[in-house]
């Protein structure tokens, strides 16, 4: 029996929320991206979005032209607008990140991605930051200084991979966010520009990165890197498997920035996670499934000790870097498939979304926080084997001795909400359909019914301001309890015995 005490450990991290990551920008003009928004937020709630694409030719903002026999340059905010109007109509802000290179401003034709983001210098740097000069300019006009200076702006992605910026010539990223966040602090001096946004490959990178801030006084405000756990690729027909590390190398990831950092001009500032998962293939069916919930619920929980914000990479499956995708469940990152289909992973952050603000308690398979209200609750998740063996039989048994606020409480009701293999687990169902590649409408509405967790209520007797609790979790299972006093309004002439059927055993 774990001794919950009474007294909060502290309050509960919110970093978890802070951001999550998404598709190229374009995609939001889509009615399935901005319906699977609007469903993320109203169950989450997340602060800030991050996605690529924001200068590529698919957002159409760089725009050259010539005229009485000179080459000039139009700036188009039309898709730009339409993005961010339908962002924001959502509750969630821009994490700015500015790339990639448009076509005809381009030292060369390197692309990325199956939609062919260009990831070559400038040809010209004045021109590269002519144009982030126009977009933040407009931004701050549309949607007011105060507004965008609590949008962060990263400068780039992944310089340090060839496949994101040509040959990962260190040198010239340097020279490009050096250019650029000097631009930034011309338009206006609080916005927040920083960088690199690594990749986990990185080696040396961050800290050259701080002795070059240093030697040239380049602004940084905060570093980003990014975190993934698999290993190589082995590819099949529309798909890939991978092997995975355990959870916690996520978790040492997080904390490597400020490792890296200590000592340097850039030790102290905010770490941004802009991107992390399990996988980094966006065809790797573990994504859609039980065990990967559970496999990262404790990094979500425990991730805000190590990095001021870890963006999920992404929140819906409306994505298309290695292409459409090719069936419903495809491996996706999307917490959600397209048509809003809710995996578990969708779930465990749904659930962290119900806790409280104090945390009580947090172990290797649980999360007890505390509402201001005296509601109490309790995230549990069956610890899993990275190889995808289970651990140890497939019942996992948690034992708490939980505090319950106010005095004459004799009974608190316990509500709970459950995904495993089973319940809440779409992906189980579609299987038993014999994973259709484009479900019919009625074969969708019982995907969705599947989707949604299994839930269960109950009261447990209070003595002596305490309440024990025993969660048997099955295997690969993500619960949540919310356990909340009773004040008993039953009458004084009610007696349930006399109902027929009662159970009066």
């Amino acid at each position: 029996m774990i001794h919950v005490p009474l007294e909060p450990a502290g309050r509960l991290s919110d970093a978890w929320r802070a951001c999550v990551g998404t598709g190229r920008l374009d995609l939001a003009l889509r009615r399935d991206y901005q319906d699977s928004l609007a469903l993320l937020q109203r169950d989450i709630g997340f602060r800030h979005l991050r996605g690529h694409g924001l200068l590529s030719d698919g957002m159409g903002v760089h725009r050259p032209y010539e005229w009485q026999g000179a080459r000039r340059t139009h700036h188009s905010f039309t898709y730009l607008d339409q993005v961010f109007d339908a962002l924001l109509a959502t509750g969630i802000r821009p994490f700015l990140e500015l790339g990639f290179m448009p076509e005809e401003m381009a030292s060369g034709t390197q692309t990325v991605f199956w939609w062919e983001g260009n990831v070559t210098p400038p040809a010209d740097e004045k021109e590269w930051t002519r144009l982030v000069r126009a977009v933040l300019t407009h931004l701050i006009d549309r949607y007011g200084l105060d507004e965008v200076r609590t949008w962060p702006i990263e400068v780039w992605n992944e310089p340090d991979l060839p496949p994101f910026w040509k040959d990962a010539d260190e040198a010239a990223y340097h020279r490009l966010y050096e250019a650029t966040a000097h631009t930034v602090k011309e338009v206006d001096a609080e916005l927040a520009v920083g960088g690199p946004a690594l990749s986990p490959a990185a080696d040396g990178w961050l800290e050259r990165f701080a002795d070059f801030a240093e030697r040239r006084d380049v602004p940084v405000d905060f570093v980003s890197r990014h975190a993934y756990a698999s290993g190589p690729a082995q590819n099949v027909p529309f798909g890939t498997h991978q092997t995975l590390a355990p959870a916690s190398t996520l978790l040492d990831q997080f904390a490597q920035p400020r490792t890296a950092l200590a000592g340097t001009r850039l030790a102290g500032l905010p770490v941004h996670i802009t991107e992390f998962n399990s996988s980094y293939r966006p065809d790797n069916l573990i994504h859609d499934t039980a065990f990967h919930a559970a496999y990262l619920a404790p990094v979500v929980a425990a991730g805000g000790d190590h990095a001021d914000s870890f963006s999920y990479w992404t929140f819906s499956d409306v994505f298309e870097e290695t292409g459409i995708p090719t069936a419903l469940f495809h491996g996706g990152f999307g917490l959600l498939t397209h048509r809003q289909i809710r995996k578990p992973t969708y779930h465990l952050y749904a659930f962290m979304a119900r806790m409280g603000e104090e945390r009580l308690a947090r172990g290797e398979d649980h999360l007890v926080t505390r509402h201001a209200d005296g509601r109490l609750t309790v995230l549990a998740w069956a610890p899993v084997d990275p190889t995808g063996r289970t651990p140890g039989p497939d019942r996992h048994t948690l034992r708490l001795s939980l505090p319950v606020a106010g005095e004459g409480r004799g009974e608190v009701f316990v509500r709970r909400s459950t995904v495993d293999e089973e319940h809440g687990n779409a992906y189980t169902a579609w299987r038993h359909m014999g994973s259709p590649r484009s479900p019919r409408p009625g074969q969708l509405d019982m995907l969705r019914e599947a989707s949604e967790p299994a839930r269960g209520h109950s009261r447990l007797p209070v003595e002596d301001g305490r309440t024990d609790l025993t969660v048997t979790l099955a295997r690969h299972e993500v619960t949540l309890v919310e356990l909340t006093p009773v004040d008993d309004e039953t009458p004084p002439w009610w007696d349930e015995r006399r109902l027929l059927g009662a159970d009066t055993a």
